[in-house]
């Protein structure tokens, strides 16, 4: 199944991240703008299947952003903004926007939005992914292997889910670090060999099992079945 793309406005750096991290975890591919300048450049070329849109931007109004988008595009647009005021919420839908979402939020019930809109679109969302006996429900954040309940931390569910979509592909780390961790620069590929190290012990893979996890040497991974 295709993922979803989400494009991401927003100009606090904190926010923004962990936004990307979430969804990024919950199988949809994620790109971001800090400014609707940037927002702009990010469209032509990625053609999002929806957008979640700050209101205040640094160079201008979210909504405006929207008004300008529904001239060309019927792309779901969901609303960030602090201002609960109906005045402010009315505004944003009159100018073409299809839900307002008031911070601070809980990810999850901005997940379910996420998900609800796409589904009017007849987008139907990656929640789970089966590679027999794995399976990862991406909304719960559970994993299982061969009926047993394996317990990850959010990073590296976001890593498995990448390597089982990739499977059988050469994965450098640049790639994985794009993915796993978007905007956050301050992260090495050691960090990246540590969390393949935790994935190994967990799903048991050094133990003869069903899959491999391999380092090729070259600053590249690739994940595998290797028992059918």
């Amino acid at each position: 199944m295709k993922k979803a793309k989400i494009l991401l406005i927003e100009d606090d750096a904190d926010v923004r991240i962990i936004n990307r991290e979430y969804f990024t975890a919950h199988g949809y591919e994620v790109f971001s703008a800090a400014t609707l300048a940037g927002a702009h450049s990010l469209l032509e070329v990625h053609s999002p299947d929806l957008i979640i849109l700050d209101v205040m931007m640094p160079d201008g109004l979210g909504w405006e952003f929207c008004k300008e988008l529904r001239q060309k595009s019927n792309v779901p647009v969901i609303y960030l903004s602090c201002r609960d005021e109906n005045e402010s919420i009315v505004q944003g839908l009159l100018q073409g926007g299809d839900d307002y979402v008031t911070k601070p939020y809980d990810l999850d019930v901005l997940g379910a939005r996420v998900a609800a809109q796409l589904r009017r679109t007849g987008i139907k969302t990656l929640g789970k992914i089966e590679m027999p006996p794995l399976f990862i429900d991406l909304f719960n954040g559970e994993v299982k292997l061969s009926g047993e309940n394996i317990h990850l931390t959010q990073k590296e569910l976001q890593l498995l889910s990448y390597f089982t979509l990739n499977a059988g592909h050469r994965l450098s780390c640049d790639e994985i670090l794009c993915h796993a961790w978007g905007e956050a620069v301050a992260v090495s590929a050691n960090t990246i060999a540590v969390h393949v190290t935790n994935l190994r012990k967990k799903l048991k893979l050094e133990e003869d099992g069903w899959f491999e996890l391999k380092n090729t040497g070259e600053g590249e991974y690739i994940f595998s079945k290797v028992r059918y």
